[in-house]
């Protein structure tokens, strides 16, 4: 690591280094999207990734370590030199990887175990927010099914049932029925779909209005918000089928004002974050909402502890700030930073997917035509379920394989670039959503 004053970079701010090495953990689009941010900065001097993609390996190096190996993690960190690790994915920031990193000395961009628990269990999140006075929608607790069903019978339709735990973004269902709603409750307590994380649940009416999400930095006490973005969960168009990890975002969300995100924050993240600290767990880090516009104001759905996914595919690519100096000041407890800059263009990111996700599917199917989109300006493709194949070739090898993000002037202008350059990607097993940004149209 190199150091130079920093008033030499504006960007660098208050910050002496000038060279580092970075390590992002993760596979995914949201941590694709994120190296190619990170490499615009002039603080980075190299970039790591554990375990990465195909798609990653032009801007960084590729290390063969699970997300949620922290020993192997901690390991090659100081192995390798890292002056910075960024955390994608929440399993290890949940199993606490921060608090690790930290016990050695290492700068870790995510909160700590005892705040992660805000995504890594529902009902710890749910009684945070009854506690803090944050509107969610009315909700029960349950560890048994017997119980479970019993409070279904004598409630109104639809319901939405919830695991407590960690389930890849697939633990919650929304059921119009009794019987659903008993199905439901039978898959995560007793087929146990879910695994552990089903062994208990959450009942909870179920909202009506626009969703939207918003993700802020938190040095622990201010917050700093970043554009808001709708994400699409239902697998199909028409938002139908399954609720699945994120099928596309775009960015501005113009169906919720200016003073609609304010008010968001004000009412829901502030209130967090200040409970936290207030419960010795301050809270550093991104942290990310996701919230319906009701007819009395904003409602958490949830709280996650790491950027979105697929929303990070449309927010940074309108990011004017260095992200570096932002996450360095977040770590250390000094946002300084009051406001952030912002492309005025709309993002449209459409997620293409293996056929069968988000259950079961094939992997190894060719990918072509990438090369085609690689120098059209306003077009980035940003890899998640992708590896090569012996003889170089782009393979799918996840369920959701590729992003493609496109900004234009408006949203249909960003919709009509996003699906015109997906005309040019030609694989026999991948499946994508028409419609994603409609609902800004309507």
């Amino acid at each position: 690591m190199r150091y130079i004053k920093g008033a030499e970079f504006q960007s660098s701010r208050d910050f002496d280094v000038i060279t580092m090495n970075i390590l992002i953990i993760g596979s995914g689009g949201r941590e694709h999207t994120i190296l190619w941010k990170m490499k615009q900065s002039p603080l980075v001097r190299q970039i790591y990734v554990a375990p990465g993609n195909a798609g990653m390996r032009r801007d960084a190096k590729c290390l063969s370590i699970k997300p949620d190996d922290i020993d192997g993690l901690l390991r090659a960190a100081k192995s390798h030199g890292i002056d910075l690790t960024v955390v994608g994915p929440e399993l290890p920031l949940v199993e606490g990887i921060t608090d690790r990193f930290e016990a050695e000395g290492l700068k870790v961009f995510g909160p700590r175990k005892a705040a992660a628990e805000l995504e890594g269990s529902k009902i710890f999140a749910k009684e945070l927010m009854e506690q803090s006075g944050v509107p969610t929608a009315r909700f029960k607790i349950f560890d048994s099914i017997e119980k479970a069903e019993r409070y279904i019978a004598r409630e109104k339709f639809p319901l939405v049932i919830k695991a407590d735990g960690l389930a890849a973004g697939k633990g919650v269902i929304i059921s119009k029925t009794p019987d659903e709603a008993k199905r439901a409750v039978h898959g995560a307590m007793r087929e146990r779909i879910f695994g552990e994380a089903g062994d208990r649940i959450i009942i909870e009416e179920c909202l009506s209005g626009e969703e939207f999400s918003v993700l802020a930095f938190t040095d622990g006490e201010n917050v700093l918000p970043l554009a808001s973005s709708q994400d699409h969960k239902r697998a199909y168009d028409n938002d139908e089928g399954p609720n699945t990890g994120g099928m596309g975002a775009y960015s501005p969300c113009p169906l919720v004002s200016d003073k609609d995100i304010k008010e968001a924050v004000d009412r829901t993240i502030k209130p967090i974050v200040a409970s936290l600290k207030k419960d010795g767990a301050p809270y550093k880090g991104l942290i990310y909402a996701g919230l319906m516009m009701t007819q009395k104001g904003p409602y958490v759905l949830e709280f996650n502890v790491r950027f979105g996914d697929p929303e990070t595919q449309s927010i940074l690519p309108r990011l004017k700030n260095d992200i570096v100096p932002l996450m360095l000041e977040t770590i250390e407890g000094k946002l300084k930073t009051r406001k952030l800059e912002w492309d005025p263009r709309f993002c449209v990111s459409v997620v293409m997917a293996s056929k069968g996700y988000p259950g079961d599917y094939r992997k190894g199917f060719a990918i072509r035509g990438l090369e085609l989109l690689e120098d059209i300006e306003d077009i980035r493709v940003f890899h998640a379920g992708t590896s090569l194949a012996d003889n170089g070739e782009f393979i799918t090898n996840g369920g959701r394989v590729l992003a493609v993000s496109a900004l234009g002037a408006s949203v249909e202008d960003a919709r009509d670039k996003a699906y015109k350059a997906i005309k040019s990607i030609k694989c026999d097993n991948l499946f994508y959503r028409k419609d994603i940004g409609v609902r800004a149209l309507k």
